[in-house]
């Protein structure tokens, strides 16, 4: 009697052979694009193959004809953050659409070291690293094992990485720019993460704009990129009797959270008793009910510069590093 349950070991190349009275060579052929097999004899072992249910190993093929894997893997950092969960599903859909497999690393803020080495045992085409504190010690590693790396969100120098990063600093200063021609004078900063250098660059930018307006920060606070990060660190504020008129938040989700907390908590009116001024430009930030005026951080250009720097490097291992600077774009609604 048949065995109708599932199979318990994957049909191999060899039996598919061995069922077709063929060479295993012959099997790689019929599964190689532009492979000489005689017609007859492909259309044949092709047969059997469905037949038996086998499925040929596809990493194991592109080595094999063309020396690359065509896995990408790809290293995120907190999903909380909506940004990186946009670009995330953005990079993803066109990895694929290159004919790529993108492998997905991450989405919490504690990723160790050692659980990004551990995926470069895989035979990569590449690494796309978003950010974070573990880049230049998985660059020398890529280095070593010759690896392209495409770094995102931050610009370092190390052989063989190439990077993508919005101008942070001058994006900042768009930001403070707009809320001074509003007439604030009292303003402030939400950061999110201190160490991570985007957070850095885009106070840098704050307290430099600030300082050419002939002004001081009235504030300066953290929380952790979140919606509830934003609306705590408003609530203490608030609290504390912080006076300030605008508030430059470094992303999004935290100028959401202080929005609903400045009206909840705070009873006050956005723009007219504060105007608050967020950046990257997610999708919820044009929400009616938000209508937030944002620093947009392109994430279609990020994404394309991705996938060019990716492009050149495979094709010319050795070149020079590139750094593509992703312009930051002031989005005027509701909010300044």
């Amino acid at each position: 009697m048949q065995n109708s349950g599932r199979q318990s070991r994957r049909i191999t190349a060899a039996q598919v052979a061995e069922a077709a009275g063929v060479s295993r060579s012959a099997v790689s052929r019929a599964f190689t694009a532009g492979a000489y097999l005689d017609r007859a004899k492909r259309e044949k072992i092709l047969k059997v193959a469905q037949e038996l249910g086998y499925r040929p190993n596809a990493l194991a093929a592109g080595l094999q004809a063309a020396g690359r894997s065509d896995l990408v893997a790809i290293v995120t950092g907190d999903l909380v953050n909506h940004y990186d969960a946009e670009i995330l599903a953005r990079l993803v859909q066109s990895l694929r659409g290159l004919g790529k497999w993108p492998v997905v690393l991450g989405g919490h803020e504690d990723l160790r070291e050692e659980d990004v080495l551990g995926v470069l045992g895989y035979p990569l085409d590449a690494l796309v690293l978003r950010g974070g504190s573990v880049a230049e010690s998985v660059a020398l590693h890529c280095a070593k094992l010759n690896i392209p790396m495409i770094l995102s969100g931050r610009v370092m120098s190390a052989p063989g990485v190439d990077c993508v990063c919005c101008d942070n600093a001058r994006g900042a200063a768009m930001a403070v720019r707009a809320l001074v021609a509003r007439g604030r004078r009292k303003l402030g900063y939400l950061g999110g993460v201190p160490h991570l250098s985007s957070d850095q660059d885009r106070r840098t930018g704050f307290e430099t704009a600030l300082a050419e307006e002939g002004l001081s920060p009235a504030v300066l606070a953290h929380a952790d990129y979140s919606f509830e990060g934003g609306y705590a660190a408003a609530r203490d504020l608030l609290a504390g009797g912080a006076e300030i008129d605008g508030l430059f938040c470094a992303n999004d989700a935290m100028a959401l959270g202080v929005m609903a907390a400045a009206r909840q908590e705070g009873g006050l009116s956005i723009p007219e008793d504060l105007s608050i001024i967020g950046f990257d430009d997610i999708s919820m930030a044009a929400w009616p009910g938000f209508d937030l005026t944002t620093v947009r951080n392109d994430m279609d250009e990020t994404v394309s510069q991705i996938l060019r720097l990716l492009s050149a490097r495979l094709e010319a291992p050795g070149k020079d590093n590139e750094v593509a600077w992703i312009e930051p774009e002031l989005i005027l609604r509701g909010t300044h």
